[in-house]
Order: structure tokens, then C-alpha cells, then sequence
């Protein structure tokens, strides 16, 4: 494996004279290109998922999560193989950390074996294995009262109800029924996915019938698609570093949150291994590519006041 691409630096402050700003017409192309970007490699169609969404997306989404004194639950874990796989808690794990820094109050949902993993290292929130977890979703809701819910590399229920994997294997047994949070709340939802099957593509489901998937039903406000749902991410720490004056990217260190997840029996869930990759990727590419993003971000972090 080589050596992945180091964290960005955190850059200078803003010299006399400048201001931060994402709203100029070269700061909104960009933020096109970094939709593009995040399904260049396109090796599950999310190419053409991209284009029937509205451009944009991805900083809509970003505005509708960043709401600083407000909770966001944030749904992941796909299971895989007897455990779970390593796309979608990497991600999830990066936007607590950003959405901490905002002030935002970020919970994790999910169940075990992941939820057994991430207890006592963030705020967690169980939810059973089951298709029917209305209660409990209303349970949480009503709880947290949350800004935003959002879910990244979830299960979504095809429809019939039940919930496919990759394989078009039927993995209902073994899944919580997270889409009920999506159904149930009256706040803005987003979701983040790869290949079809997760929770939110149902936004875009007359689009992803063609493709080699049970597609998911359960829809959201925002849709956003990568070619490893991780990668969202650095979308994201995008646009919340303009938002927010901070550069964010330092909490996207993907290979730290592999190798936490590895050591407590995560797989790639394309090989079904144990190993540091993201969808039979190494943390390389993702690390590139989040490098490509932050390159962005630095190049137009400023604009003449």
C-alpha cells in the first residue's frame, strides 16, 4: 500500500482587505466541478444519477446540515458479511467531528455490531434490526427534535419492503429500519449513497431503475452521490469550511478512521476482507482526491472585499 496522501494544513488567515466567500459565479462553478468530481470514477452509475439531480445539490445540502445549536442525527453501518463495511461510518465519523466544530450537535444512529464500536467514542443512539422501526423513530424524533436527519451508505427498503444488498442478496434480517426516520420526520433530509440502494435514492428513482440494483424508494430533500459515499465528505468540508471561516478538512482523516473500524472487524464491502479500503479502493484515492477538493477550497477561500 503506499503512503496516503498527508492531512491538508490548516491555511493563513485572511490577509487586511480580504473576505471569505463561496457566492461568486467562480466560487458556484466550482462547486459544480466538486459534484463532478466526487463521481468521476463512475464505476457504480452515479454519473448518471448525478444528472437527474439539480446542480447544486451538494451546497444545498451543506446549508440544510450546518445549523449551529441544532442536533443532527446522522443514520449509518451497512451490513456485510456478518459485520459491517467500511463506506459509510468513515463518512459519517468525518461529518460528526465538521459538525461538532460548527456548533452543531451531530447523534449517530445505527445498530450492532457498529453500534457496540462507536459507543463511548461519540453520542450514539441504538436502533433494533427490523423493518417496521416507526417506534423508534419516533421515539428519536421526538427526542431530539432534530434540524436535519441524515443518512449515509444505509440500507434503503426496495419497493417491496424489503432491503437488498450489492448482490441483490435480501439482507432485511439483518437491517434497521432507518428509512422510517426519513419518512417520520418533518425536518430537512439528506442522504448520501453510491450505487442505488441506499436510503434517499428514491429521490431519483425513475433514474436508478437502469440501473444493476433493487433500487431504495424512500426519497429525501437532498440527495447527494459519489463514487464511495465516504467521499461526500470532503464535498462537504467544502463548503462548511466557506461557510463557517474554518478550514474543516483536518477532521476528514480517512486512514485514522479505517484503521479504528478495521480493529474492531470492519470489511471492504466490495472483497468482503478486512482491510484499510473503501469499496476495494485504497485510502490513497480517497485521500487524492479529498487533497484535490482542499486545493480547491484554498484557491478560492478569498475574493477582494
Amino acid at each position: 500500500m503506499n503512503k496516503p496522501v498527508s492531512s491538508p494544513q490548516t491555511p493563513v488567515l485572511p490577509e487586511a482587505g480580504q473576505q471569505e466567500t463561496c457566492q461568486t459565479g467562480a466560487g458556484q462553478r466550482e462547486a459544480t466541478e466538486i459534484e463532478a468530481l466526487l463521481v468521476a470514477r463512475n464505476p457504480r452509475g452515479m454519473a448518471l444519477a448525478r444528472q437527474a439531480l439539480q446542480p447544486g445539490y451538494l451546497a444545498r445540502a451543506a446549508t440544510l446540515l450546518n445549523k449551529p445549536g441544532g442536533t443532527v442525527l446522522i443514520g449509518t453501518g451497512f451490513p456485510v458479511a456478518g459485520t459491517f463495511e467500511t463506506d459509510g461510518p468513515v463518512g459519517a465519523i468525518a461529518i460528526y467531528r465538521m459538525l461538532q466544530q460548527l456548533g452543531v450537535q451531530p447523534v449517530l444512529v445505527c445498530g450492532d455490531p457498529l453500534l457496540s464500536v462507536l459507543d463511548g467514542h461519540f453520542q450514539v443512539e441504538a436502533f433494533p434490526l427490523g423493518i417496521d422501526g416507526q417506534q423508534r423513530a419516533a421515539q428519536l424524533l421526538t427526542k431530539y427534535q432534530p434540524a436535519a436527519v441524515l443518512c449515509i451508505e444505509r440500507p434503503g427498503q426496495a419497493a417491496d419492503g424489503r432491503y437488498y444488498n450489492m448482490r441483490h442478496e435480501d439482507i432485511s434480517a439483518k437491517v434497521a429500519d432507518l428509512d422510517a426516520l426519513m419518512r417520520l420526520a418533518t425536518c430537512p433530509t439528506v442522504g448520501i449513497g453510491d450505487g442505488g440502494n441506499e436510503i434517499g435514492m428514491g429521490k431519483i428513482i425513475d433514474t436508478i431503475r437502469a440501473l444493476d440494483i433493487r433500487p431504495a424508494v424512500t426519497s429525501c430533500s437532498e440527495l447527494i452521490v459519489a463514487d464511495v459515499s465516504n467521499w461526500a465528505a470532503y464535498g462537504l468540508a467544502y463548503h462548511w469550511s466557506l461557510q463557517s471561516g474554518a478550514d474543516l478538512f483536518g477532521c476528514c482523516d480517512a486512514l485514522q478512521s479505517l484503521q479504528f473500524l478495521s480493529s474492531h472487524g470492519s470489511v471492504d464491502g466490495v472483497t468482503r476482507q478486512n482491510t484499510l479500503t473503501e469499496d476495494g479502493l485504497s485510502p490513497d484515492i480517497g485521500a487524492q482526491l479529498c487533497q484535490q477538493i482542499y486545493q480547491l477550497y484554498q484557491q478560492h477561500r478569498f475574493v477582494p472585499a
